[in-house]
């Protein structure tokens, strides 16, 4: 399977997650990551999650999307206790900070949707988009990865295309 099917593929999902209400962002992100990675962690992972939405807990700090994220680069980058810290995890962590720091102009939440009325549909879409962005980015980071982008390919049952 082409890595650009698969990256539009998770997209896609966590994208939908959030729009039929099944999640919020920052669960949408981690439960379709956990699928992606062929299921390393409990479906229950995603309750970890649920604070992180609203920008913790509907604060409006840090994306609850950008959250989840962090938490998802986690399952193949985080440790346990007595091991060593992975020398990937800090930087691919302020990478995707970056990442949407630069598309959308911030990752604090209340900044992020300030041009919405909440409640709204747009302000759904924009927040779905932002969801969707940080999925793609991770699945597209985990590709690159010679030995994550190994299991997905098994997952998939063919060599994905770099």
């Amino acid at each position: 399977m082409d890595k650009q099917v698969i990256i539009d593929l998770v997209r896609q999902k966590a994208e939908g997650y959030f729009q039929r209400g099944e999640f919020f962002c920052s669960e949408s992100v981690v439960h379709t990551i956990n699928e992606l990675l062929g299921w390393p962690y409990d479906k229950n992972i995603v309750k970890m999650a649920s604070a992180f939405p609203i920008g913790l807990g509907k604060s409006g700090c840090l994306c609850g999307a950008v959250s989840g994220g962090a938490m998802a680069l986690g399952m193949a980058y985080g440790r346990i206790h007595g091991e060593p810290m992975n020398d990937k995890m800090f930087p691919i962590s302020a990478e995707l900070h970056n990442h949407i720091k630069d598309l959308y102009g911030s990752t604090c939440c209340r900044v992020l949707v300030k041009n919405y009325e909440f409640t709204s549909p747009e302000r759904k879409a924009h927040c779905v988009r932002i969801t969707g962005e940080v999925a793609a980015w991770i699945a597209e980071k985990f590709l690159e990865d010679d030995e994550i982008a190994l299991n997905i390919n098994e997952r998939f049952g063919t060599e994905v295309e770099v």
